[in-house]
């Protein structure tokens, strides 16, 4: 009798409302941890929720200021990271590869963190750096850095300092070789420094690309520019100093005076087309009012 007892117990099917609460405990929590990354990174960004704590992101929030361009032209410091995902959604972003991993004589892969050890009586205590580059590919870009004692925290640090570094760039075709009229290559020659490392950033002709280091290209393609020619001086395996120096290059784009003839002769666009063409209807709105005035 007991034999078959057991025999009983042991055919007596399972549930299937029991044998699938793993994996539904299993997909809530990936569900759970998903969201709290996209709270993390600003993905799901509530404009209505929002608090602005400065002048300009309460003007933001009564949608008197609609445009980053408004900003940026003023020269006023951008001091909330809120303040680019109101007026830029969907902006993309990328880690530069500044660390490497260990490896046998040094012969490591590339990672996006930098790690760094400081010797104490307790014992190694790392700390994590990390590089990210942030634009909408259009004539906007912001570059900027973290560090912590974990990983993630450092790149929430890059992301929102890069939001609060966003610069607004020139493009247009400065190559004598290329005649199209097009935005797409810088207008001008210039040049960055940073420690002992010098970057030149030269006009290319169509069709050319991004000859220049692989995570500066990072920065450029993400800024909206296809093609250019660069030339490099000093420690260039220094990359942070690398990066840097490619950024300050692209700051002296929009920093440089330039006349009006030389913006038609050249095919200069401030920023993103559709800002361009927006400030342009004004000027011509506001030359209209004058003249029948």
């Amino acid at each position: 009798m007991k034999e078959n007892a057991v025999s009983i117990i042991e055919e007596k099917p399972i549930p299937e409302e029991i044998e699938a609460l793993p994996k539904i405990e299993e997909e809530v929590k990936v569900e759970e941890e998903v969201k709290v990354e996209e709270e993390r990174f600003g993905s799901t960004f509530n404009r209505e929720s929002w608090k602005p704590k400065t002048g300009i992101g309460k003007k933001i929030k009564a949608n008197e200021i609609t445009n980053i361009d408004q900003i940026l032209d003023s020269g006023l410091p951008l001091m909330e990271a809120e303040i680019v995902d109101a007026l830029m959604p969907g902006l993309d972003s990328d880690l530069l590869l500044i660390g490497q991993s260990k490896g046998k004589f040094g012969g490591g892969q590339r990672r996006v963190f930098k790690q760094t050890q400081k010797k104490t009586m307790e014992g190694n205590k790392p700390h994590f750096s990390t590089v990210c580059v942030i634009g909408d590919h259009d004539g906007h870009v912001g570059l900027g850095s973290g560090r912590s004692k974990e990983t993630v925290p450092a790149r929430e640090k890059a992301i929102r300092n890069a939001k609060l570094h966003m610069i607004k760039l020139r493009r247009g075709c400065g190559s004598w070789e290329c005649g199209c009229k097009q935005p797409h290559s810088i207008p001008f020659a210039v040049e960055g420094r940073c420690g002992s490392v010098r970057i030149s950033l030269f006009p290319a002709p169509r069709g050319t690309g991004l000859k220049i280091e692989r995570e500066c290209a990072k920065i450029l393609r993400i800024a909206g520019i296809e093609d250019v020619a660069s030339e490099t001086r000093g420690q260039t395996n220094t990359k942070v100093n690398l990066i840097e120096a490619c950024f300050l290059a692209l700051k002296r784009l929009i920093s440089t005076k330039v006349s009006g003839e030389q913006k038609e002769r050249l095919s200069i666009l401030e920023g993103s087309k559709d800002n361009a063409a927006d400030a342009h209807r004004g000027l011509a709105n506001a030359a209209g009012e004058a003249r029948h005035g």
